[in-house]
């Protein structure tokens, strides 16, 4: 086990090799989630300006009248 591990010497190279794969993996696979979560919130937060200003305005020609 310890010969394969050691990669034949070339372990120093081999294996930050894998854990650099298994990391740009990860953020690969999580990217989308945090940029669907954040589109989202701009979204909801885009979505109550428009209604507060369609509130705004409703309010402002109904106190006119």
């Amino acid at each position: 086990m310890q010969s394969f591990l050691a990669m034949g010497g070339y372990a120093a190279y081999v294996w930050p090799a894998y854990g650099v794969f298994f990391i740009v993996l990860l953020i690969d696979w999580l990217a989308p989630q945090f940029r669907r979560r954040r589109l989202l919130r701009e979204l909801r937060a885009r979505m109550a300006r428009q209604n507060a200003r369609k509130e705004r305005t409703s309010q402002a020609s109904a106190a006119s009248t």
